[in-house]
């Protein structure tokens, strides 16, 4: 029962992970429109930053969901998670343009990560407090998932979707450490160093290379993810696998000649994955790492 109950949760918030994606970039293109026409260089009305009457569905809590193609407002039917989709033949009702493949399968993902997170948590969720770090993982997997969608399509971070992911992560963690762990010092000295692995190595490549080589956005997801994992060595078991899957990921496009190794691309999604796997499965690996290969 728990599990059906996380799909189902799992698909819901999937869609809101496309309508956040969805908005947040319609907004940000929205800005760069407003800056365009050179209103920032002047005295800004109360509307100069704000959406306008026609792009009011962009709102984040009071928008109504619409087709990204003709902008046509929604109604319930076209919003049931993957079904509509799927009786729809994947084609708006009102302008018969196709849906991008992308709404489904964040849908679909979201679901699986809320039920595999469930079923192969590390550690038995008998106590509070392991329910406590469960329900802040899957509220930081939700952001989590927007910043992988947003950077895989656009190779950015936005910080509206990072800060807020980042505070879930932070509140889950010392609510942790203050109600339900003894050696609070222990802990504490375990999620700076946690931080200083994963975020902060990226922050001495930005500082070294004045940002040519990584961006920032990439620094401070380090201190989501740096956060979550809460200890040095699944932190650097993460960096690890994030750059096994860069690399097996750009690999193919550099020998076909698709790419070149100076190729730009965006760096979010392969951490954010690796960090997902090392969440529910990086003490068992490093476990047999040290029974095996030590």
């Amino acid at each position: 029962m728990i599990v059906l109950v996380l799909v189902v949760l799992g698909l819901c918030l999937g869609s809101f992970v496309n309508a956040l994606v969805f908005r947040l970039h319609a907004q940000s293109e929205e800005r760069i429109a407003v800056s365009g026409r050179r209103l920032a260089r002047t005295k800004l009305s109360a509307n100069s930053y704000r959406l306008t009457a026609k792009n009011s569905q962009l709102s984040i809590l009071n928008g109504r969901s619409m087709c990204p193609k003709c902008g046509h407002q929604l109604s319930t039917s076209d919003l049931v998670p993957v079904i509509s989709w799927l009786f729809l033949g994947g084609r708006c009702r009102y302008c018969k343009q196709p849906i991008s493949w992308q709404y489904p399968m964040v849908e679909l993902t979201t679901a699986a990560v809320f039920a595999i997170s469930y079923l192969f948590w590390p550690v038995s969720l008998s106590g509070s407090g392991q329910w406590l770090l469960f329900a802040a993982w899957l509220a930081a997997a939700v952001g989590l998932l927007a910043l992988l969608v947003y950077d895989f399509r656009w190779m950015i971070l936005p910080n509206r979707i990072l800060y807020p992911t980042l505070a879930v992560a932070v509140a889950g963690r010392l609510g942790y450490i203050l109600f339900f762990v003894s050696d609070k010092t222990h802990e504490l000295e375990l999620l700076g160093l946690s931080l200083l692995v994963a975020s902060g190595l990226f922050w001495l490549l930005f500082l070294v290379s004045a940002g040519r080589w990584i961006g920032f956005g990439d620094v401070r997801l380090g201190l989501i993810t740096g956060t979550l994992l809460a200890t040095p060595a699944k932190s650097l078991l993460m960096l690890f696998l994030a750059s096994v899957l860069g690399t097996a990921f750009i690999a193919p496009a550099v020998a076909t000649g698709r790419a070149k190794m100076t190729s730009r691309m965006p760096y979010g999604p392969f951490l954010i994955i690796a960090t997902g796997v090392v969440m529910l499965f990086g003490q068992s690996l490093i476990t047999w790492y040290q029974n095996h290969l030590l």
